[in-house]
């Protein structure tokens, strides 16, 4: 069920597209789905409705406890490296259930594809099935089982992996392993992406375009350590040597924005940085900054205070208060669906940019480290710097391989690189979420103070790391992770 909220004025920052839900309209569901066009209007629901933000947040390192603040039971769990009780918006189990009814969706779309008696009239929709399907996938296995590891890959226990439409009330599935996971999400990945064509979307940044398919392969390949692959796929997202004009533009344009306009702008369709974007219903928009855990001043100057270039964060010009210890990026924002015309009662969406520009660059660099092409991670990094230190100059604010060992105390220049990398990454996505991508990645420590004196320490194999599946998918015959 979920939850229902009094409508308070406040929350339609601005009113720049109404009242309405994004994506196409979902066919009846006794609609046969005989024809290319139903397909993809099935497809419209192939992506994950719901929000991982806070959740994510709230298990990384860019949150403190204020002492007070909105008690939010998946905040405060996820703070704590408890499993979440809650099981609505923004919860994990939300996460889990829409993932899989995501999949639910790619499949049915897959069977009505393979079935067609004309096949070759359905093969952009398979192909943005097979893609959707794939990143649905990863998202539960990168949450919900150890991350990737090629040593112990094969004995990792995944998440199931579903290439049928379900057709009876309870159906019994098999985790198998991360390997095998991955292994079925790369069938379909690499199956999928060249079916794609960008042209049958009416709103392009809503589907998988071919552009944010390979965005998701460099993704997936990161993760997976193929970094060659890393580079191939990047390199199809920037389809010019310059790389700036794609990225968003904080020490520029943005710099004139009101926080009003920075709301409506960072989301929106029309920005290029934005390739794929989620409508998922959440409150986090709401009270992603005034929660008891989030950015406290400390967790603001630990990010934004200082960084390699020797230069201000553009970032810190839209870092704005609500009350005190409240500080906010106007990147979340609410739009306000009410139940009825004359309701005072409804649903909160927020579109999530699912994949960007930025996060390419960012693991295009990590890959080069990693393969020692470091003159070319730092061309990379110089990139993403000049759009967000305020003022930039080149002869001031490039980053060289001095300014990265003097910053950081070190004498390991790949070391160095990696660093400056998931720096930037943390101040780019504060309070999106994508932090806690980086700590399972790396295994970074992460260690959560309460006012009250408790110290919680997440270790480099705590088992915290893994959220819990949720109890419900025991009637499927899929055992918890260990705690």
């Amino acid at each position: 069920m979920k939850k229902t909220f009094i409508y308070f004025s406040v929350v339609l920052l601005a009113a720049n597209t109404g009242c309405k839900k994004y994506l196409e309209h979902l066919p009846d569901n006794r609609t046969e789905l005989n024809s290319p066009e139903k397909v993809s209007q099935l497809l419209g629901t192939a992506y994950p409705q719901a929000n991982y933000m806070e959740f994510c947040e709230s298990l990384s390192d860019n949150v403190a406890d204020k002492g007070v603040g909105e008690q939010d039971r998946t905040n405060v769990d996820s703070y704590l490296y408890k499993d979440v009780a809650d099981n609505q918006q923004d919860s994990p189990e939300y996460y889990w259930n829409a993932c899989y009814a995501a999949i639910a969706a790619a499949n049915h779309a897959l069977e009505a594809c393979n079935t067609a008696s004309n096949p070759a009239d359905y093969q952009a929709q398979k192909g943005e099935a097979l893609v959707a399907r794939a990143y649905a996938h990863f998202m539960l296995v990168t949450l919900f089982s150890k991350v990737y590891d090629p040593a112990t890959a094969t004995s990792d226990p995944g998440i199931p992996y579903v290439t049928e439409p379900e057709k009876v009330v309870i159906k019994n599935y098999e985790r198998k392993t991360v390997s095998y996971v991955y292994e079925m999400i790369e069938k379909d990945l690499l199956e999928g992406l060249p079916l794609i064509v960008d042209q049958q979307y009416t709103v392009p940044r809503y589907h998988f375009t071919k552009t944010a398919a390979h965005a998701f392969a460099a993704r997936f390949y990161l993760f997976k350590k193929e970094y060659a692959k890393v580079i191939e796929h990047a390199n199809q997202v920037f389809t010019s040597s310059n790389v700036t004009t794609l990225l968003r533009p904080w020490n520029t344009t943005y710099l004139t924005y009101t926080y009003r306009e920075m709301w409506a702008e960072y989301a929106k369709a029309t920005q290029s940085a934005n390739l794929l974007l989620g409508e998922t219903p959440s409150w986090w928009g709401r009270y992603y900054y005034s929660v008891r855990y989030g950015m406290t001043s400390a967790i603001r100057d630990e990010i934004f205070a200082s960084n390699v270039t020797g230069g201000n964060w553009a970032f810190r010009n839209h870092i704005y208060t609500a009350g005190t210890n409240n500080y906010m990026i106007p990147k979340i924002n609410e739009y306000f669906v009410r139940n009825s015309v004359n309701a005072n009662i409804g649903v909160g969406y927020i579109m999530v940019p699912l994949f960007t520009v930025e996060e390419v660059l960012f693991n295009k660099a990590e890959a080069n480290n990693a393969l020692n092409n470091t003159n070319d991670a730092l061309t990379d990094l110089n990139s993403y710097a000049s759009t967000r230190i305020t003022g930039y100059n080149t002869a001031t604010h490039r980053i060289t391989e001095t300014k990265i060992k003097n910053f950081y105390g070190t004498s390991n220049l790949q070391n160095g690189i990696l660093q400056t990398i998931l720096d930037f990454k943390r101040a780019e996505y504060a309070q999106e979420g994508m932090r806690w991508f980086d700590i399972l990645r790396h295994q970074i420590v992460v260690t959560h103070t309460t006012t009250e004196g408790e110290v919680i320490e997440l270790g480099e194999n705590d088992l915290r790391r893994v959220l819990q599946i949720p109890e419900t998918a025991e009637l499927s015959d899929v055992d918890q992770n260990p705690r």
